[in-house]
């Protein structure tokens, strides 16, 4: 029988999944020991076992295999559903002597797995890591449907999000644009929109993840000296690491709307 594993970091989602898909939830204990690391049971059986779990922060990671190796031992088919994928921004080299986290991490996640589903990762191109059939859910259109009739404008923070903001936009059937980076000097740094005017317009700002909140910040602040009206901010992941929540106080209206999916 089919059943969904429910994650320690992921309940609610497991609960609206078992619910959208009318698959019950297995009964699983998950404890800490004194020393931090991570104990799992499955307390029934499972034929076809379905986890979702996150990856962030680390401890989850280890729960996440965990629960891997548990259903494995008794199910013939293990899927696996990763709403967050921990440590995909490092997709390739950068620097000589570098790991590939992006990859490493998918080497270890499809070992007991039989597929897996991950939810806009970072770069696209990760769910080739796996040897497994994967693929990559995309949230943004699901955004975008909220954002329609409230907004004149979608702005990405940067150029990476381009391509986010203007599936969105086109959604919401809208503008788009984004903030280009220019070098005034070897410590100084401007933001400016690439082309289009925000005063007086409603705008959401769109991006994969925000973690610190420092690129939203910035993007904040120049739509509020260019005068633009309401600003929402909406995100796939929200890590919101350190005094990231603070962005909201840059928004000129009171209108502040923080899609986040994670933990």
């Amino acid at each position: 029988m089919k059943k969904i594993i429910a994650g320690s970091s992921s309940p609610m989602l497991a609960k609206n999944l078992a619910k959208e898909l009318n698959v019950p939830i297995a009964s699983v204990s998950v404890k800490r020991f004194p020393d931090g690391e991570c104990y799992v049971r499955l307390h029934e059986e499972v034929e076809h076992a379905i986890i979702v779990q996150n990856t962030y922060p680390d401890e989850n990671i280890i729960e996440l295999f965990l629960l891997e190796d548990a259903a494995k031992r008794m199910a013939s088919r293990v899927d696996v559903i990763i709403p967050y994928y921990g440590y995909g921004r490092q997709d390739k080299i950068f620097e000589y002597g570098e790991a590939i986290s992006a990859e490493k991490m998918a080497r270890l996640i499809e070992q007991d797995a039989s597929s897996v589903i991950l939810v806009n990762p970072h770069k696209e191109h990760i769910i080739n890591f796996f040897s497994i059939p994967a693929m990559a859910a995309d949230a943004t259109t699901t955004i975008a449907e909220y954002f329609k009739g409230k907004v004149d404008m979608v702005i990405a923070p940067d150029k990476g999000a381009a391509a986010m903001a203007e599936k969105a936009a086109s959604v919401i059937q809208c503008d788009y644009d984004y903030f280009e980076k220019h070098r005034i000097s070897g410590s100084e740094v401007e933001t400016k929109l690439k082309s289009m005017d925000v005063a007086g317009k409603n705008i959401v700002i769109i991006d994969d993840i925000i973690s610190t909140g420092g690129t939203m910040i910035q993007a904040i602040k120049q739509l509020v000296r260019q005068e633009a009206n309401n600003i929402y901010v909406a995100c796939i992941h929200g890590l919101f690491i350190g005094n990231a929540e603070q962005m909201t106080k840059y928004c000129r209206k009171e209108q502040k709307k923080l899609f986040q999916q994670t933990p």
